[in-house]
């Protein structure tokens, strides 16, 4: 018989139904078949008992026993272009899929709900487009603002102001709102008479007025938050004034990101999975128009060398105007959406006595992860806009502050975010299934499985940032005043930390699987002060055209120093970590990716001195260097047989065939 309230769901045997670790041993009624392992997203789902695979603490607190759903985990829209440092501190949003796992004893499911899951499993490949189209935009977006303001000091002061409203929509309650307020709507859709549309209301409702209160507050406090991210960009009249600015037409969009966040998931709970993956392509899209039109009016920075005491107010609207009305747009067409699903939007303000209060308490611990987050990126900020304009006032060209670093870091994330993601994905769910079952053994031979599968593409990657980092800058962002030269040095400088990046992302999975939040949590602590260390000593030892390449350098710094933190913890938990198969594995990949970084910077370096300088002599030495360093890995690779490498091209393979 089950614990009260179980449902039946938790077991009770020799151990009073409760495992090895302590924690509550639960049923996983998601011993799914395996046509349901992978969601609308093309993710892996995760069953309604198995514990969320990604940073979603409180997912837990209220899991409805009874209930009918499934919860799938889709990449951070706003990280569209790969990762965006801000973005990772909330890890993804929940997706929810309602009367889609079946309860113990019932019986199979009817054709009609099979053809239901079928037609919602059929649209996956809507979504990945989706997913990619938006990545896709998003690096233009990026390149045609670096083509229009360049990278430079007018680049950091649009920055600053774009990060702003990001850092305080996820200080003041995006957090919570994907970890803790999501799992009440998935209940109160599944028990509430009305299918959930009066909470939908009342959480909308709250959303829309909290975060219109907030954004009152933060316009008239942008001075303030201006000067607490960037005291350089404020020392002069003209940079304090486009700063602040810029910030004040950015702000208003907390309020369009968080109707935008809520419409989505409020969707998502109704089947409509489509809209929120395609809508940020329409932000992308405004953005891009915006900054086209501020280049066919005022030229481009090749030709204008825009700083913040030359840029136009005329200029200054239009890109201000242009970014607001990407995110206004991009929530806006969510409504449609909306009243399609048969939701009719009243405002409701009986918010006492509906858990609402509850739910906001529970999320202190997010509010902590996202604080830690925000706190080292806060002092990075500083430093790198010092540092640009220390550059700047020396005579080195754009390139050389927060702009440049964020651009580098955006191509960096990409294999991490498609490669890392992807293997863990595939075995996320098992490991959940091994931790509520206390079965130490099986979620330590997954972490082993997804370090080492993962690392085959990670640990390339990072030794090809590391020879052709300056190369691939250049062609991305060009190679005259744009400083794409300089964002290729940051992305080399950032190259090898990539491998601790990945692998302390598949550790703290294991934190997850066994729902100890608090673990990662001390973790980010952790990177956070390294981080900001590194970033100090940069500014303080090299000059200010090196200082944000120190900074990227550190960056991987701090993830080693978070690897080295939570590997003694996950050993406590689950016991040795296939230490001797996985040092192999990634000694191997080191080895094997090692010379041919060196003959391919060697060779690209060369075939860019025969071709001379500008848009051909770099694309020339990126292709040689790419192909030689690529078709010598896999030789080398193989000879050395690893193993690894086989099992991800076959993963590939069969991602590309479904």
């Amino acid at each position: 018989m089950g614990t009260p309230g179980s449902g039946g769901g938790r077991r009770e045997g020799a151990d009073g139904g409760y495992g090895q670790d302590g924690h509550p041993r639960q049923e996983a009624y998601g011993q799914a078949p395996q046509e349901r392992q992978h969601g609308p997203y093309g993710y892996t789902s995760v069953p309604r008992q198995v514990p969320p695979a990604d940073p979603d603490p409180y997912a837990h607190l209220y899991r409805d026993e009874d209930a009918d759903y499934t919860l799938y985990y889709a990449p951070n829209v706003y990280g569209g272009t790969g990762g965006d440092v801000t973005a990772e501190a909330t890890g993804t949003f929940p997706v929810i899929d309602v009367d889609r796992a079946p309860r113990p004893g019932t019986r199979r499911k009817s054709r009609t709900q099979e053809k239901r899951a079928d037609s919602v499993l059929g649209s996956s490949a809507v979504m990945a487009l989706g997913t990619l189209v938006s990545r896709g935009t998003g690096f233009v977006r990026n390149m045609t603002i670096a083509a229009a303001i360049g990278q430079g000091t007018m680049g950091d002061s649009y920055q600053v102001a774009y990060t702003l409203p990001t850092m305080v929509y996820f200080l003041v309650g995006g957090g919570a709102l994907n970890a803790v307020f999501v799992p009440q709507l998935i209940r109160s859709m599944k028990n509430d008479p009305d299918g959930g549309e009066a909470y939908a209301n009342r959480l909308l409702t709250l959303v829309i007025t909290a975060l219109g209160a907030v954004v009152l507050v933060m316009v008239a406090a942008a001075p303030l938050l201006v000067r607490l991210l960037s005291p350089s960009l404020m020392s002069t009249p003209a940079g304090a004034h486009v700063t602040v600015s810029m910030a004040r037409y950015c702000l208003p969009t907390i309020f369009f990101m968080g109707v935008h966040v809520v419409a989505g998931q409020i969707l998502n709970s109704r089947e409509r999975f489509g809209a929120m993956m395609w809508t940020p392509v329409l932000n992308n899209v405004v953005v891009i128009f915006t900054f086209g039109m501020y280049i066919w009016v005022f030229g481009s920075f090749g030709h204008s060398a825009v700083s913040p005491s030359s840029i136009s107010p005329q200029g200054v609207r239009l890109l201000g105007v242009g970014t607001l009305l990407g995110l206004v747009v991009q929530a806006l067409s969510m409504i449609p959406y909306l009243r399609a699903s048969g939701l009719h939007f009243r405002p409701r303000f009986d918010w006492r006595g509906h858990g609402l209060g509850h739910a906001a308490k529970l999320a202190r611990w997010t509010f902590l992860f996202v604080l830690a987050n925000q706190a080292g990126l806060i002092v990075v900020t500083q430093l790198a806009t010092a540092a640009e304009k220390s550059a700047a006032a020396r005579g080195f060209a754009s390139g050389t502050g927060l702009a440049a670093y964020t651009s580098a870091q955006t191509i960096w994330q990409l294999p991490q975010a498609v490669i890392t993601v992807s293997v863990m994905s595939a075995v996320l769910p098992r490991i959940s299934r091994a931790a509520a079952d206390g079965d130490a053994a099986a979620v330590r031979s997954d972490i082993s499985h997804g370090l080492r599968t993962s690392a085959v593409a990670i640990v390339p990657a990072a030794f090809l940032f590391l020879s052709l980092g300056p190369w691939i800058g250049a062609l991305i962002y060009g190679t005259g005043a744009n400083g794409g030269r300089s964002v290729g040095y940051m992305l080399a400088a950032f190259a090898l930390g990539l491998i601790p990046y990945s692998a302390q992302y598949v550790m703290l999975r294991g934190f997850y699987a066994y729902e100890d939040t608090r673990t990662p949590f001390y973790n980010t602590v952790w990177i956070a002060l390294v981080n900001a260390a590194v970033a100090g000593l940069s500014y303080l030892v090299l000059p200010p055209q090196r200082a944000v390449i120190g900074m990227a350098f550190g960056y991987g710094v701090a993830y080693f120093v978070g690897l080295m933190v939570a590997l003694p913890r996950l050993r406590r938990r689950i016991g040795t970590l296939d230490g001797p198969r996985i040092r192999r594995t990634y000694g191997r990949l080191i080895v094997a990716s090692l010379i041919p970084s060196v003959l391919s910077y060697l060779l690209a370096r060369s075939t860019e001195g025969m071709l001379g300088g500008g848009l051909l002599g770099t694309a020339g030495a990126l292709l040689v260097g790419l192909v030689v360093q690529v078709a010598l890995f896999l030789a080398l690779a193989k000879r050395m047989r690893i193993e690894e490498l086989t099992a991800l091209l076959g993963m590939v393979r069969g991602k590309l065939r479904r």
